[in-house]
């Protein structure tokens, strides 16, 4: 079954989706993740449905990647989520882009399931390449990573997301101060700027101030898009990063999304950080998001 769905994956997807097939598979996405959320009454709904944009864009019109998948990546763009926590988006794009079976879904956080609340590598699940529970490692692995690309002399990109909350821990900015340091461009680190965490606002648990000009300072190039839940914004910030690599700097992408976005009650408040929707909340959150590739 994963063979035939990664053949078809590669004679289906060979060509770039144009913005509207990726508005269609993030509306998808959305609907994956208000289902296995509730289905399983465990999760983190509002920064999954947040970054659904980013992580379609990424998969399906920015990144050079296999689904039939190997550890190494030798040759392809790799993704490290560091926010661990927003598994839900990270497997429904995982399933949608071929990686393995979209019934799987349907186990999320279950016993003896592959898709655990927080990605992890002994499940052996494709498309995950390291644990992520603990916020503030993510980019020290995206950084060996890339310097271990170029060392093979491989000139694909190494792309990861964080979540602003998770700017809070320290390992984020020695690794910060360690990327441009030692010339690190082949490099993207996207924040999911939402200004959003489980105990509130981030401007009132711990102010992050001017994140444009920590991370100049630091000597990162950045770009800041303010919309980041529009579809052609977030593939144009994409590609625009791109082109910023082989310069001798790591790039950075301040993506102001925001959280819970797609349903209306969940939109703009921490209160759906990690909070399941009961039956009654599910069916009005369904409600507000097209079946566009048909739920599993």
């Amino acid at each position: 079954m994963l063979k035939r769905q990664v053949n078809n994956y590669k004679n289906d997807h060979d060509m770039k989706q144009d913005i509207a097939q990726l508005e269609q598979t993030a509306s998808q996405v959305r609907r994956d993740i208000v289902r296995m959320v509730h289905a399983c009454q465990s999760g983190h709904p509002g920064g999954s449905l947040g970054c659904a944009d980013f992580l379609v864009a990424l998969y399906f019109n920015a990144m050079n990647h296999n689904p039939a998948f190997s550890m190494e990546g030798k040759g392809e763009d790799l993704f490290f989520l560091s926010n661990g926590h927003i598994s839900p988006v990270f497997y429904s794009v995982l399933a949608h882009a071929g990686y393995f079976d979209k019934a799987e879904l349907a186990t999320f956080r279950k016993l003896n399931s592959r898709l655990q609340g927080h990605p992890t590598t002994h499940e052996h699940l494709p498309g995950v390449r390291i644990a992520s529970g603990s916020l503030g490692q993510g980019l020290s692995v995206a950084i060996g990573t890339a310097l271990a690309k170029k060392l093979d002399g491989d000139p694909s990109i190494v792309y990861t997301l964080h979540g602003d909350g998770e700017l809070q821990e320290g390992q984020i900015w020695e690794a910060a101060m360690f990327a441009p340091h030692n010339k690190v461009d082949n490099l993207i680190a996207t924040i999911d700027y939402n200004g959003q965490q489980i105990d509130g606002p981030t401007s009132l648990v711990l102010s992050l101030g001017d994140l444009k000009a920590k991370f100049e300072a630091f000597g990162w190039d950045v770009l800041d898009e303010p919309k980041g839940n529009d579809m052609a914004s977030v593939v144009a910030v994409l590609e625009k990063a791109k082109s910023h690599t082989g310069k001798g700097k790591p790039v950075a992408i301040l993506l102001h999304t925001g959280m819970g976005y797609g349903v209306d009650y969940m939109m703009g408040t921490h209160k759906w950080h990690g909070t399941a929707p009961n039956d009654e909340q599910l069916t009005l959150a369904l409600a507000q998001l097209e079946e566009t590739l048909g739920d599993y």
